[in-house]
């Protein structure tokens, strides 16, 4: 048998419970709602040796069949409060930051790069986010990527 990795994808509900808790471990510890792997696995309910086993093997594909994640990149003008209302306004689309990179402003303007997950399925989504540009202050948008 070719020991190569293969991914499928199941539906939790005929699976073992183990996975589905290591899982939950994983999420309570990248939350910080333990201190220790040690207990954590106390806390779900499974086995420390279980939970070692299988870490590196168990993943949630859920994200990726729901969320999009979208790499943009703004040019803003160096104004109090543009960048927040920017952010306020990714805010109201209920999208996900994940990460925000501004450089120092030049010229009256800075460039900032923002990576964001979209919850929603639909095109209309998109067309919402273009309208980022008609925020004060947002001189440029261009949207580098869109998974």
């Amino acid at each position: 048998m070719d020991k190569k990795s293969q991914l499928i994808v199941a539906d939790a509900r005929i699976l073992p419970d183990v996975f589905t808790k290591v899982l939950d471990v994983k999420k309570l510890m990248a939350q910080k709602g333990e201190k220790s792997f040690a207990s954590a696995c106390k806390r779900i309910g499974i086995s420390r040796s279980a939970y070692y086993k299988y870490k590196d093997y168990i993943f949630s594909y859920e994200e990726l069949f729901t969320r999009r994640i979208v790499n943009m990149y703004l040019l803003l003008s160096d104004s109090p409060g543009v960048l927040s209302s920017a952010l306020a306004f990714l805010h109201e689309l209920n999208a996900n930051i994940l990460t925000v990179n501004q450089s120092i402003p030049v010229d009256g303007a800075a460039a900032v790069n923002i990576s964001i997950r979209l919850t929603g399925e639909s095109e209309e989504e998109m067309l919402r986010l273009n309208s980022i540009t008609e925020l004060n202050g947002v001189l440029e948008v261009k949207i580098l990527s869109a998974e």
